[in-house]
């Protein structure tokens, strides 16, 4: 039963021959790479607006030049990243960049910051995909984290189907989204130029604002710069391309660059026009589609491609967190599981770990979008920093030719997003400040599992000193709990082995059950020797174990093994083992931990 409903979920399973049909062309890879960046236009100008309505309404105008600085910063994070892809043609992004040119720690620093972030990307981008649709529908915003947590698991089971399935679902809300904001903006550009929009609405720009300074200015930028997470994705995700992998990844790169431009300043020049004032429970696209159509059929197809594209930039998560994951986990940093390919030939464990991470954010904050955002932005602009700094060493060692205007571009990129990411700390602390305690720990963590790796790697190897001691014979430990069919099976499977000795070991609660034992023992296998242990506190595990290391402690000094033969029968349903006290697996568990011991199961399966 569960078999089938994985095959009707997930699909059936793909051979290894096939993983090159599963690398996605420029269009799939717009589609489900740059919805995450696409989808920021919903809330990145709101974010603007934010806090230029600590003013006053009248500071509105600043979003326009703001914006301008959020789109020079784009262009450089585009140039600079598409460097990235051709001088890492492999993947890896901030972290292999990082790691490469600044060391290990940036790196990890870099590689956490990331990881962290794409589930901040799930989680950030389906609450907004949530709240656009609450706010066409308001009946539903008390339901907001059941309806958020019903998407994750949506998106986690499309991604388990692969990449190509996946890509083929999403390009067409993403390719929408597109289509509707380009009419909305054009529009909306058309009424404001024919008059149909009152110049009453806003604040002429250049209009002298009290209360304005340079600090709120830069806090408005780094929150407008939230528009621009999502960027660094493709740079991770290049081996998911088509070949030449690294020339598709760079074209949809600045496809995704150019588009995100047009948005964006569309968005933002709609909203000072319009004079939008945002709200809590209203999006600032929405009142923009209101004020342009009305609530007709095509503010809500904007409202509804808006809603599926914020949740579907989740995608841009899933697509980018395995990859990343498979970088750490080659060079040892975390766990080998996120190496494995699943059914479908994708990063299975990485993308059920990024939907169970996601899922206990969206709970956490209670899927409020105003509440992830900044941990979201400042999580990013770290990678941002950081490889826009390692790109700046990587020229300056390597000076190849033209290296001059590349060293500007990152050098640009590195200081914008450095002052961005001070900003964020220097404004909203109150939020981020869990990034400086969780992202050492990070890096802690993954020093402690490359140690542990490094000493698994040390004690497996062949060439090191360490040998294993000869082995003369063998003694074999049975614990029996009655004369059964079970451990017949057992003894004669002992026996088969041609063990220098058989010990059976019977742990009674009772003294008569003892004796009785003993005498049932003696007529039924009386050339095999019976132990019998007297629990006094009702434990078989205590005193079972006490002699079994007794009896290894002697062996050891002869160089003789130990193996401990655990009878075990096997009920022919599954659900029947909840009627049986499991002591084998009790005993089981308990001596693996064991040094000298080997421990055996011998299975006997009942038929009814």
């Amino acid at each position: 039963m569960l078999a089938f409903i994985k095959r009707l979920l997930i699909g059936r399973p793909l051979k290894s021959a096939e993983l090159g049909e599963q690398k996605i062309n420029k269009t799939k890879a717009l589609a489900i790479l740059s919805s995450d960046a696409l989808s920021s236009v919903a809330y990145g100008p709101e974010q603007i607006l934010i806090v230029l309505i600590t003013v006053g309404m009248a500071a509105f105008w600043y979003s326009i030049p703001i914006a301008i600085g959020v789109l020079f910063l784009l262009t450089a994070l585009i140039l600079s990243y598409r460097q990235i892809i051709y001088a890492y043609p492999h993947g890896g992004g901030a972290y292999v960049v990082s790691k490469t040119n600044l060391g290990v720690n940036p790196g990890l620093v870099a590689g956490g910051s990331l990881l962290v972030d794409y589930i901040l990307t799930v989680a950030v981008s389906v609450s907004a995909g949530t709240d656009a649709i609450t706010s066409a529908f308001p009946t539903l915003h008390d339901f907001n984290v059941e309806i958020a947590i019903m998407f994750v698991v949506f998106l986690t089971l499309l991604n388990l189907r692969g990449v190509t399935e996946s890509a083929s679902i999403l390009a067409y809300p993403v390719y929408l989204f597109v289509l509707a904001l380009f009419i909305l903006i054009a529009v909306g550009i058309y009424n404001i130029l024919t008059g149909e929009v009152p110049q009453t609405l806003h604040t002429p720009i250049g209009t002298p604002v009290a209360g304005i300074s340079l600090f709120i200015l830069l806090r408005a930028f780094a929150s407008g710069s939230s528009a621009l997470t999502g960027v660094e994705a493709i740079s991770n995700a290049i081996p998911n391309f088509k070949q030449p992998a690294p020339v598709n990844a760079a074209r949809t790169l600045m496809m995704m660059g150019g588009l995100l431009a047009i948005l964006f300043s569309g968005i933002v020049t709609l909203a000072y026009f319009y004079g939008i004032v945002p709200k809590a429970e209203v999006t600032v696209v929405s009142q923009i589609a209101e004020e342009t159509f009305g609530r007709n059929f095509m503010y809500f197809f904007i409202q509804g491609t808006t809603a599926l594209i914020l949740i579907l930039a989740a995608n841009t998560g899933y697509s980018a967190f395995p990859l990343l994951a498979v970088n750490l986990a080659k060079d040892k940093f975390i766990p080998r599981m996120f190496l494995v390919r699943g059914d479908r030939l994708g990063y299975s464990n990485g993308i059920i770990i990024l939907g169970l991470a996601s899922i206990l954010l969206i709970v956490a904050f209670h899927a409020e979008t105003e509440h992830l955002i900044p941990l979201y932005a400042v999580g990013v602009f770290v990678p941002f920093t950081l490889s826009q700094t390692g790109m700046m060493l990587k020229w300056l060692r390597e000076k190849p030719d033209g290296w001059v205007p590349k060293f500007v571009i990152n050098t640009t990129g590195a200081l914008i997003s450095f002052i961005v990411t001070m900003m964020f700390f220097l404004t909203k602390f109150s939020q981020v400040w869990s990034i400086l305690i969780f992202l050492p720990i990070i890096v802690l963590i993954f020093h402690r599992i490359k140690k542990h790796y490094d000493a698994v790697g040390d004690q497996l190897r062949l060439t090191t000193c360490e040998r294993s001691p000869d082995i003369k014979g063998n003694v074999m430990i049975l614990p029996v709990a009655g004369i059964t069919h079970v451990v017949e099976n057992s003894l004669k499977y002992a026996k088969s082995l041609n063990p220098d000795q058989i010990i059976a070991v019977y742990v009674a609660f009772e003294r008569e059950d003892e004796r009785k034992f003993e005498e049932k023992w003696e007529k039924w296998q009386p050339d095999i020797r019976l132990v019998t242990l007297h629990s006094h506190y009702r434990s078989i595990l205590g005193p079972l174990t006490k002699f079994v290391d007794t009896v290894a402690h002697k062996a050891k000094e002869g160089d003789y093994q130990v193996t401990v033969v655990i009878p075990q029968f096997i009920p022919k349903k599954g659900w029947h083992n909840i009627l049986h006290n499991q002591s084998s697996l009790l005993i089981r568990a308990y001596l693996l931990y064991k040094r000298d011991i080997v421990i055996t199961t011998v299975p006997y399966h009942l038929k009814k």
